[in-house]
């Protein structure tokens, strides 16, 4: 089971990791199984939910029956993709072609032409030899989200192989249903939210955040060798991950998630489906609002507003019901991920999910043009919170811009390479206006001013924790570096 996640900071335009840092980590398991007679006359269950008011994700286990999860058949499939060899021999040009389209859902499958001759199984036992993880444990409930129930997932589980691994996963899924396999997907749903909503204390293993890959090095492999192998796909030429100097693991390296019964791009490898959740960027704010307002309990939020939740989310620790986002009239659009399927996520896109049973699947990031303008609201976002972004916003900026304004008299520039432009010089543009007006500030202060000759890398604010690139202060009544932005605080200033 996934929990709403946003991938606002660090997720680029496409592929997006469950979590980015391996600090923060979540888990998964089994269910309970109730016959229903079939109703005689199905009615299109009621939505509209009221007005205000903090709503209630349980109910008494005696109220529940099947008929009360008919609203999952209401939620709209996001769009599926088939690209030809021919279309599927770029990653990243292929997203940003599907991207005006695509992104609108907040999510999307891409349906590989291409299939791997060695078994995930294989790559795991033979070419990672030794390979082991150690599970996570997540609560199978939904919580109240006050000061007496919060839920947290870093609990840990016990070490397995993933031959162990699918002998303990698929003898859980075989005790709920009497076998361990090919169970329809809105059957499979519908007893996954019965479940959350009786509120019991169930446990689930899963394999989070996971080092390593199982995409094949060997070259005969037809999808190893391809530029969809996470292992060479964020640092591509359009992907400005690639002016990262040290690694980040499940953003620049694949991570991997084993998961069983209801246990993020996303490659599934093998096993059971993967039901997905997502929320589009463009309704990211809705969406908090909605959580602030019928979820959230205000006194477990550390910030007022919107940012206040924000924070809470971005722990990933939390399980909405997307029953409450129709009531309410909030976008929200599912997949069903088979093996050999990918998932995308879109810039600011809150998602979660569950899976179906024993699977496993990887995850990584990467950040195409388009993603600058996310990128710099997420900067500012996670600077209000006081909180490190794990991915150098200015300095990839300026990195991409500089070896734009070398490049662009000396090749010839496709659709796709337009509109990474547009994207770069925008930002790039509207990030030293923003450090312009800032010394313009300054210098109104009559300030001693001193422009640093280089920049020598990524500072980090001790005020705001943001990470400086383009300028910082040096103030005596600091012991570190602050960025522009805090000039009215200091006395004595050198940039």
């Amino acid at each position: 089971m996934h929990n709403w996640s946003n991938l606002l900071a660090e997720a680029g335009d496409g592929v997006s990791s469950e979590k980015r840092v391996p600090a923060k980590y979540k888990g998964k398991d089994v269910l309970k199984v109730t016959k229903t007679k079939p109703a005689r006359k199905a009615k299109k269950p009621c939505l509209r939910g009221p007005s205000h008011g903090k709503v209630s994700q349980k109910k008494k286990a005696g109220q529940l029956s099947m008929n009360e999860f008919d609203w999952t058949d209401t939620i709209e499939e996001c769009p599926v993709y088939r690209p030809s060899k021919e279309e599927f021999e770029d990653p990243l040009v292929y997203v940003q072609k599907i991207a005006p389209e695509a992104s609108k859902f907040g999510i999307c499958k891409i349906v590989s032409p291409l299939g791997s001759s060695v078994p995930a199984g294989v790559v795991l036992m033979k070419e990672q030899k030794h390979f082991k993880f150690t599970t996570k444990l997540q609560p199978l409930r939904l919580a109240e989200w006050n000061n007496n129930d919060k839920i947290t997932y870093f609990m840990r589980g016990r070490n397995y192989t993933i031959r162990d691994f699918e002998i303990m996963a698929n003898k859980a899924t075989a005790r709920k249903y009497c076998i361990s396999g090919c169970l329809p997907p809105a059957y499979v749903e519908k007893e996954f939210w019965k479940e959350m909503v009786h509120a019991k204390k169930g446990m689930v293993e899963y394999g989070i955040n996971i080092d390593g890959s199982a995409f094949s090095s060997t070259f005969t492999d037809p999808l190893g060798r391809s530029k969809w192998n996470f292992k060479i796909l964020p640092r591509l030429r359009r992907s400005a991950l690639r002016f990262l100097v040290n690694e980040i693991p499940g953003v620049t390296q694949p991570m991997m998630y084993i998961g069983m019964l209801f246990s993020i791009i996303n490659y599934h490898h093998c096993g059971a489906p993967k039901t997905w959740y997502g929320v589009p960027g463009h309704a990211a704010l809705q969406f908090e609002n909605l959580i602030q307002r019928h979820v959230y309990n205000e006194e477990i939020l550390s910030e007022n507003g919107v940012n206040g939740v924000f924070n809470f989310l971005q722990e990933k620790t939390t399980m909405v019901s997307p029953k409450i986002l129709l009531q309410y009239d909030a976008p929200v659009y599912k997949a069903v991920q088979m093996p050999g399927e990918f998932v995308i996520t879109f810039p600011r896109t809150y998602h979660s999910g569950f899976s179906h049973g024993f699977n496993c699947c990887e995850a990584v990031n990467f950040a195409i043009g388009e993603w600058f303008p996310f990128g710099a609201a997420a900067s500012e976002r996670y600077a209000l919170l006081g909180k490190v972004p794990i991915i150098p916003y200015e300095e990839l900026l300026c990195a991409e811009a500089m070896l734009l304004s070398k490049s662009l008299a000396h090749r010839p520039y496709c659709t796709a390479d337009l509109i990474d432009i547009r994207g770069v010089m925008t930002s790039f543009s509207c990030l030293l206006r923003s450090y312009h007006r800032a010394r313009w500030f300054l210098e109104k202060l009559k300030t001693s001013l001193r422009m640093c000759s280089k920049p020598r890398g990524s500072f980090t604010c001790i005020l705001c924790k943001r990470l400086c690139y383009v300028a910082y202060i040096e103030c005596k009544c600091y012991a570190g570096p602050i960025c522009l932005f805090h000039g009215t605080r200091a006395k004595h200033l050198y940039i």
